[in-house]
């Protein structure tokens, strides 16, 4: 299993380790090293790979190219001089990922299936192994159809033409890492390959993994058969898991407080936000547990009725708030939506719009407020429409029994243990990529 990006993209491959290894399967994760820890209780063997791009959090060139969205000729300046220092970071878990392929190979240990992240070539280190690689997709839009265009499309097209959208996030994408064709070349030895990663080395489909609930897709959508939506991967709370004194106090203080955090969001104003956020839960009415995450919040920008905290686990605090304001991120969503809870979403980027705006489609949130154009006036009117409408309380907790269903993290190892029993499809694969080495 091969993974990077924020916590929400390490997490669900915690979940799927921990399904697997319970089945008695060997599990090999290769994770950014700041947040690999999630998955070690789950797998034999932990390999923690650079952060990467997650080391510009704190870059205010980034950052303010971020909430700007890169706009204007200094935007655009910006956008150059991030996507340079991102790609640098990309080479270097790139690196990693190529020594732990070279070293499985020296020991002999051949995996059965390759599963892999969207975001990262995995496609390719499946290839140099000889084994099937399975896609795994946090969001809907890696696979093009032609229900919706592809979010991160900045124009509206007709129905017809959606999936002519789907060139968009791969653009974004290639934008930030570059090209995996030359680092397949130069640092696996492997030739020219001739599909992108929906396909096998062979030409034939790859298996799709969406690591999320179907419940975000629009009705009426179907994916091809090799596409499998199996729900949210999710892990259970941690043994004996408790909250500090400072925590445990403030929660049975008073009713209910809300979750606001941005989770992965950077912003390069931390104070400004603070300041809004604590003025906006007294407006309201309310109290709040704040998680800063990347923000950098700090606990006197936000004043009374407050409390920040590092860390906490999501599926233990969620049942014990009103309402969870977030950023729209897969991780976070899941969780408000397994537990029930009604949700006001502020979204930054093209995925989180779409989770957004399912998610009020669904009725379990207001309208979306942009992080970029977020005020005070917003928030309060959005969290006393949340608070004040027992409906998106009704609906959440009805659409929490069917979340709670699903067994994600399950579903997908079922999957997975179906490619890894084609040993027919492994021998050809493997066949392939010994003959691209010898070619070489």
């Amino acid at each position: 299993m091969i993974t990077h990006g924020s916590r929400g993209d390490v997490q669900p491959f915690a979940a799927a380790a921990r399904a697997a290894a319970a089945r008695g399967h060997h599990v090999v994760l290769a994770a950014p090293a700041a947040t690999a820890g999630l998955a070690e209780p789950y797998c034999a063997e932990l390999v923690r790979i650079h952060d990467g791009p997650n080391v510009l959090a704190t870059d205010t060139t980034v950052v303010r190219g971020l909430e700007q969205k890169f706009r204007g000729v200094r935007g655009k300046a910006q956008l150059l001089q991030s996507a340079r220092k991102t790609r640098r970071l990309v080479a270097l878990f790139r690196a990693d990922l190529a020594d732990l392929v070279a070293d499985l190979r020296r020991r002999n240990e051949i995996p059965d299936v390759v599963l892999y992240h969207a975001s990262v070539p995995g496609h390719h280190l499946a290839d140099y192994l000889g084994a099937p690689s399975v896609l795994m997709c946090p969001q809907a839009y890696w696979v093009p159809n032609g229900t919706f265009p592809d979010p991160s499309f900045p124009f509206r097209v007709p129905r017809v033409c959606n999936r002519a959208t789907y060139v968009a996030s791969p653009a974004i994408l290639w934008t930030y890492a570059g090209g995996s064709a030359g680092w397949r070349r130069r640092q696996l030895g492997l030739r020219h390959r001739p599909y992108g990663k929906l396909r096998q080395v062979d030409g034939s489909p790859t298996t799709v993994l969406n690591a999320f609930s179907r419940l975000l897709l629009p009705d009426g959508m179907h994916y091809p058969d090799d596409v499998h939506t199996t729900g949210f991967w999710t892990l259970p709370l941690a043994d004996g898991w408790r909250p500090d004194r400072a925590l445990a106090r403030f929660l049975s203080a008073g009713p209910p407080p809300l979750y606001v955090g941005f989770a992965s969001s950077v912003t390069a104003e931390p104070g400004a936000l603070g300041h809004l956020v604590g003025a906006a839960v007294r407006e309201a009415g309310a109290r709040a547990v704040v998680v800063g995450g990347w923000t950098g919040m700090r606990p006197d920008d936000l004043g009374p009725d407050t409390i920040l905290v590092d860390d906490v686990p999501f599926d233990w605090l969620f049942p014990r708030v009103s309402a969870v304001v977030h950023h729209g991120g897969l991780g976070t969503l899941a969780t408000a939506m397994a537990t029930g809870r009604p949700q006001v979403v502020c979204p930054s980027f093209p995925d989180q719009w779409f989770n957004a705006r399912r998610l009020h489609e669904l009725g379990v949130a207001p309208e979306p407020l942009a992080r970029r154009r977020l005020t005070g006036d917003g928030l309060v009117h959005a969290v006393r429409e949340v608070l004040g409408d027992p409906r998106y309380a009704a609906r959440a907790t009805e659409l929490g029994t069917d979340i709670r269903a699903e067994r994600g993290a399950e579903a997908a190892v079922d999957v997975l243990e179906k490619v890894a029993a084609g040993t027919a499809v492994r021998g050809a694969l493997s066949r392939v990529a010994v003959r691209q080495r010898e070619t070489e």
